[in-house]
């Protein structure tokens, strides 16, 4: 067993680093590893909503084009009240082939890997640059990419920057060259309240916010038969946009009518659209909603749609040096479109070509008791090194 790889993995899990904490310690941590193997860093300190965050750039190799960018996020989901959890979410434990903590399919196990493979890397080898790009705030619109991809290359100074990245996001090690764009939004219904016996007197507005679902759902349901044959093959299971109706709220007790209610959504969009021309046919059909509830012919309530934020889409050219090393080494043998959004929608805005490979399950993310397994993580190290090699360590000319 590759003791080192399990010691950094079963530390990074240590780290609380669900989003709203600052994940500064263990982008501290994993910086001391990179430079004791011979990197250059430099933390990109930012703050994100008071918090602290930082994302973490090492890189080595020469000053010449070409090279790779191999990246992940630091920060992970919740698990305080998710229902199902029978283990310490941040304490490392292993149990028949499987690895269990939260972050190890998603995605800190893959960081020990990029740890593990830098530490044997042998940097004199370099023929191109090799660059580790660690981020914050992925799981909350990938917040700390959207602000370090633009400033990459300014950070490597002399060092061109590589123009392909891999993002070991969970994937099973499967080849992902696409995912949609994600738009979330909130909507607001403000009513009147009052006495639920005389519902004449004010206006419901949850029950408005019926109508509001009923709206949107109409307009999902448009959608899903709106299949796209250009995106068949990449998204085979949804080759159109997909939305969701998130959270709602409203409501004080059931003798008093609802004077608020509220509900936050999300869509995804395929990639080579505005992503927001859904949010702005959403606002649209809004618009045409009568807000007048069931109970009071008289009185309007008032529908409003709040800002969205968006993260695009990405799609990577197929056939690129990255994709032929990927596929030696995991064994696909073609790409598909990823069902979640990555850091990859800011590379590409920043002219970097992103695939997602990683070893993690994607049924395992976001879940209690999470867990990867010990086979696709104890190889990790040895398939990361063999990716460097055929990008940054050989002469492409022959």
């Amino acid at each position: 067993m590759n003791t080192y790889l399990y010691e950094v993995l079963d530390r990074l899990v240590a780290f609380d680093t669900v989003s709203v904490n600052s994940d500064v310690p263990a982008i501290e941590y994993l910086a001391g590893h990179f430079e004791h193997a011979g990197f250059t860093t430099s933390l990109h300190r930012i703050d994100v909503g008071g918090v602290a965050q930082a994302n973490l750039v090492a890189w080595a190799g020469p000053p010449r084009e070409g090279g790779l960018i191999i990246s992940g996020h630091v920060d992970t989901v919740p698990f305080a009240g998710q229902p199902g959890w029978n283990r310490d979410p941040l304490k490392l434990e292993t149990a028949g082939d499987r690895i269990f903590g939260r972050g190890t399919t998603d995605m800190k196990g893959f960081l020990a890997q990029c740890a593990d493979a830098a530490r044997a890397l042998d940097r004199q080898r370099l023929q191109r640059p090799l660059v580790f790009l660690f981020t914050a705030d992925e799981e909350v619109g990938m917040l700390g990419a959207e602000r370090i991809a633009p400033l990459l290359a300014e950070i490597l100074g002399e060092v061109p920057r590589p123009h392909l990245a891999w993002i070991g996001e969970p994937t099973s090690y499967a080849v992902m060259n696409a995912h949609k764009s994600v738009c979330a939004f909130e909507v607001k219904v403000r009513g009147r309240g009052g006495h639920s016996g005389a519902p004449q007197m004010g206006v419901n507005a949850i029950a408005v916010m019926g109508k509001v679902i009923e709206t949107i759902g109409r307009l999902q349901a448009e959608r899903r038969a709106a299949r796209s044959a250009k995106f068949a093959e990449v998204f085979p299971e949804s080759p159109h946009d997909v939305m969701n109706f998130g959270t709602i709220a409203g409501g004080i007790a059931t003798n008093v009518i609802a004077e608020r209610c509220s509900m936050r959504m999300t869509y995804r969009s395929l990639p080579g659209v505005d992503p927001l021309d859904l949010y702005r046919e959403v606002g649209r059909r809004l618009a045409q909603i009568d807000p007048h509830d069931y109970g009071s012919p008289d009185i309007a309530a008032a529908i409003e749609l709040g800002p969205a934020m968006i993260a695009p889409a990405m799609l990577a050219p197929r056939g690129t040096t990255l994709e032929q090393a990927l596929f030696a080494v995991t064994g696909a043998t073609t790409a598909a479109g990823a069902p979640f959004a990555t850091d990859g929608a800011w590379f590409a805005r920043a002219g970097i070509a992103t695939l997602i490979c990683g070893p993690g399950d994607f049924d395992q993310a976001h879940q209690p008791n999470e867990s990867i397994g010990r086979g696709a993580f104890e190889r990790g190290p040895a398939m990361i090194l063999e990716v460097i090699d055929r990008l940054c360590c050989r002469d492409l000319s022959k």
